[in-house]
C-alpha cells in the first residue's frame, strides 16, 4: 500500500529529467570557466551555463557590430547564435587582459564567424597570447565559409611563473594578454572568448558541419601515406582564394636562347669577313688603272714613263668570303702617271 507521502511526490517523466541532467552537467563546465566575454554584445548565458559578461571594451577600444544579427549561424545552437552574431573589431591591433590567480592547465577558446565577406583573403589576421603567435593567418571564411561558427582552441599551462603554449615558454606575471593583430587584409575581430581551467577535452564542441566533416575525413586519410608518420600539408583541401601562382622556375627558358645563338652565328662570320675586306692589300692606282682598262675591254694605253692620261674609270670585284658574292668597286682616276 502506497502512503500519502508517496502520492504527494510523483515521479517526473524522463523527457523532463533530461534538461535537468544536462544543466547539471553544464554546471560543472561553467564552474571551470574563469573569464568569458561576449565581444561587441551584451551579457549572455549559453546552453552550457557559461556566463559571458558584457564587452568591457565598449566605448574604449574599437567598434562593436551586430551586422550578423540578420543571419543564422551554422554549427551553433539557436540559443547561442548571439555569441557569433555580434563582434568587436578595430583598425589596429587590440586585445584583452585577463588576470589569472592560480597555476594549472588552461584553455583559451576564441569564437569567430564571418558574416560580411563572401570570399577568402578578405580578412586575415593573427592572434597573440603574451607575445606568442597562437593563431597564424586566420582566414575565417577560408576555414569554414560564410556565417558559420568557428572556434579556435588553444591549450596552455601556467606553472612556476612560466607560461607554456604551443611549445614556447615565457615568463608569466599574473595576466594573460590576448591580442588580435592587424594584418594586410582588413581589420582583426573577435565574436566571443573565454578561458577554461582544464584541458581540451573539457571544451564543449560545436555542432558537426557536413562539408567540414568530409574535409576532415579526407585530411585524416591523406595525412599518412603507406604507413609513414610524416604529416602532409594540412590545408591542401581548403578553399583556394585565387589561381595558383605560377612557379618561375618550372618554365623552360631554353627557347629564349635560340635567337641569341642565331644572332651570334650571323654576326661573328660577318665581322670576320668585313675585317678581311678592310685588310685586303690594294694595288697602286696607276697599276690598277691599267689592269682595269685592259680587263674592261678598253683600248690599250701605251704610255711612256712620266706621261699621264686624263681620266680612267676602273672596276674590279672582291669576294671577302668564299660563300659571299663579289663586291664590285668602282673608282675614277684622273691625271694618273706611270
Amino acid at each position: 500500500m502506497v502512503g500519502a507521502g508517496a502520492r504527494g511526490a510523483p515521479l517526473l517523466p524522463p523527457v523532463l529529467l533530461l534538461p535537468l541532467l544536462l544543466r547539471g552537467a553544464a554546471g560543472g563546465i561553467a564552474d571551470s570557466v574563469v573569464w568569458a566575454v561576449n565581444a561587441g554584445g551584451d551579457a549572455h548565458v549559453d546552453v552550457n551555463g557559461i556566463h559571458f559578461r558584457k564587452d568591457p571594451l565598449e566605448g574604449r577600444v574599437g567598434r562593436a557590430s551586430d551586422y550578423g544579427m540578420k543571419l543564422p549561424i551554422l554549427r551553433s545552437n539557436a540559443e547561442d547564435q548571439i555569441l557569433y552574431q555580434t563582434e568587436r573589431y578595430n583598425e589596429e591591433t587590440f586585445g584583452y587582459e585577463v588576470p589569472i590567480k592560480e597555476e594549472g592547465d588552461y584553455v583559451l577558446v576564441l569564437k569567430f564567424a564571418e558574416v560580411y565577406f563572401a570570399q577568402s583573403q578578405q580578412k586575415v589576421f593573427d592572434v597573440r597570447l603574451n607575445g606568442h603567435v597562437v593563431v597564424k593567418d586566420l582566414d575565417i571564411f577560408d576555414r569554414v565559409g560564410h556565417s558559420t561558427a568557428h572556434d579556435e582552441i588553444i591549450p596552455m599551462s601556467i606553472k612556476k611563473g612560466k607560461l607554456s603554449v604551443q611549445g614556447e615558454v615565457s615568463t608569466f606575471t599574473g595576466k594573460l594578454h590576448i591580442e588580435f593583430v592587424k594584418g594586410y587584409y582588413d581589420n582583426p575581430k573577435i565574436c566571443a572568448l573565454y578561458i577554461l581551467q582544464g584541458t581540451v577535452e573539457d571544451v564543449p564542441k560545436l555542432q558537426p558541419h557536413p562539408g567540414l566533416e568530409k574535409k576532415e575525413e579526407e585530411d585524416d586519410e591523406d595525412d599518412y601515406d603507406d604507413g609513414s608518420s610524416v604529416k602532409k600539408q594540412a590545408n591542401k583541401n581548403r578553399v583556394q582564394s585565387g589561381p595558383r601562382t605560377p612557379n618561375p622556375y618550372a618554365s623552360d627558358n631554353s627557347s629564349l636562347m635560340f635567337p641569341i645563338l642565331v644572332a651570334f652565328g650571323v654576326f661573328i662570320p660577318t665581322l670576320f669577313c668585313l675585317c678581311r675586306l678592310s685588310l685586303k692589300p690594294s694595288l697602286p692606282l696607276n697599276l690598277q688603272a691599267v689592269i682595269g682598262a685592259v680587263s674592261s675591254g678598253a683600248p690599250e694605253w701605251k704610255l711612256e714613263e712620266g706621261q699621264a692620261f686624263p681620266a680612267l674609270e676602273i672596276r674590279w670585284g672582291l669576294s671577302p668570303c668564299p660563300w659571299m658574292p663579289a663586291l664590285e668597286v668602282t673608282a675614277e682616276v684622273e691625271n694618273c702617271e706611270l
